[in-house]
């Protein structure tokens, strides 16, 4: 009952620095074992940071390193494919950042890579193991907002930082691949399947989105818009409509304390919602995922429909 997994990160990037590692040190199955990154100036403050056990100069050193069960991907997005194969191929369960790919090839081919050698696989959306996400699922399950017709979902932030991974094309940048990919999951999780039509338009900067707008159209009948950006204030939200009620989800993809609220023929009824360690609960639901021999939370099956989303989309802004 006292088996940690042992985490490797390949690079010290920030969301790494700031979220995941501090994660993992706080997590009651997982263990921080190695870092790699190839910039001397990051190890040097890895070292100083973390106290971790093993910094390395390379990717490979640490994929070779046999003590590394598991590790987190946080590199840019056009590098997930490559470093999940190589994880994979060396026997390392892999967690990695959203988008997990870039298309749906590529997503197949990780998916296959890892059950090749019957490694875990998870894309990490954190923000589905927030007792929001949980108050959420729970209004879903009692009927309360009958038949759904309308969903809407948006994730904007104003991107300050130049230069920036996510404002370059080739490192697979845009805001729909950064920040869109958690209102297309958000909105897969609440209908369980894919759109039958879908249209879009983008503004572009430098060759990536900065601003994404779209309309999903479903088989079942729900009419779904989302949009995405990097050029407004910050602006998470979400709302459920259906033939007996609404579901309003401020501050969707956060971690925070607060409420949703529920509109029905009774009334409107504010629902709190108490602040989440999200990281740490991601972390400790994939280790124990591989400590327990079982799926973690979110499954392949939806990653490869999310990914099959934002390709569509992304086709139909630039059609």
């Amino acid at each position: 009952m006292d088996e940690k997994v042992k985490w490797g990160v390949l690079g010290y990037a920030r969301i790494a620095r700031m979220h995941v590692i501090p994660a993992i040190k706080r997590s009651v199955n997982s263990e921080l074992w190695a870092v790699a990154s190839q910039r001397p100036e990051a190890r040097a403050a890895c070292r100083e940071e973390t106290g971790c056990p093993r910094v390395y100069g390379t990717y490979e050193e640490l994929l070779d390193d046999p003590e590394v069960r598991a590790v987190y991907i946080p590199l840019p997005n056009s590098l997930h494919k490559e470093w999940t194969i190589q994880a994979a191929r060396r026997g390392k369960h892999v967690l990695c950042e959203k988008p997990l790919a870039l298309n749906a090839a590529e997503c197949r081919e990780m998916i296959e890579a890892c059950r090749m050698r019957g490694v875990k696989l998870m894309e990490a959306f954190m923000y589905r193991y927030t007792d929001r996400i949980q108050k959420v699922r729970e209004v879903l399950a009692t009927g309360a907002l009958g038949e759904i017709k309308y969903i809407h979902a948006v994730f904007r932030f104003f991107l300050d930082r130049d230069p920036d991974v996510r404002l370059v094309p080739e490192l697979g940048g845009g805001c729909l691949y950064d920040v869109g990919c958690y209102p297309v999951n958000f909105i897969g999780f609440v209908t369980g399947e894919a759109p039958e039509e879908v249209e879009a338009e983008a503004v572009y900067h430098r060759g990536v989105d900065v601003s994404f707008a779209a309309v999903l159209r479903y088989k079942s009948g729900i009419i779904v818009t989302l949009s995405s950006g990097f050029n407004s204030r910050l602006r998470t939200y979400a709302e459920i409509a259906g033939t007996k009620g609404v579901l309003e989800v401020p501050d969707t993809f956060l971690g925070n304390a607060g409420s949703i609220f529920l509109t029905t023929a009774e009334g409107r009824r504010e629902i709190p919602v108490a602040e989440s360690d999200r990281y740490r609960l991601e972390i400790e639901d994939f280790a124990a995922a591989v400590l327990g021999d079982r799926p973690p939370m979110i499954s392949l099956d939806e990653s490869l429909r999310n990914m099959e989303v934002i390709e569509r989309l992304l086709a139909a802004a630039r059609a």
